[in-house]
């Protein structure tokens, strides 16, 4: 990740710590206090992201990644087709377990 980016992260960081709008001068203005040079898009760019989304929201997940996608198919025909899929989705979680070391015939210590 260039160093331009990384200012911008912080810079968001330090502007929702202190309780400041977060717009793009003044983003640029931290960028240009700690000596960082960034692409003029950047700031801008950040600036929409925290307009759009809950900062404390984006750091308390940032290391939990997406969940999986589930692929479910359109019924053919309209109706109470897709309320039947999603039990069914539900069930195939549920049958997802951890392998144990019993399931592979030793153990740690044999």
């Amino acid at each position: 990740m260039e160093s331009g980016v990384q200012g911008c992260i912080l810079a968001i960081m330090i502007l929702h710590d202190e309780e400041i709008a977060v717009t793009a001068e003044k983003i640029n203005a931290l960028l240009k206090a700690a000596n960082v040079s960034a692409e003029s898009y950047w700031p801008s760019l950040f600036a929409k992201l925290a307009q759009n989304r809950n900062i404390e929201d984006l750091i308390l997940n940032a290391g939990s990644g997406g969940g999986a996608a589930v692929a479910v198919s359109a019924p053919a025909a309209g109706g109470g087709g897709a309320a039947a899929e999603a039990p069914a989705a539900e069930e195939k979680k549920e049958e997802v377990k951890e392998e144990s070391d019993d399931d592979m015939g030793f153990g740690l210590f044999d």
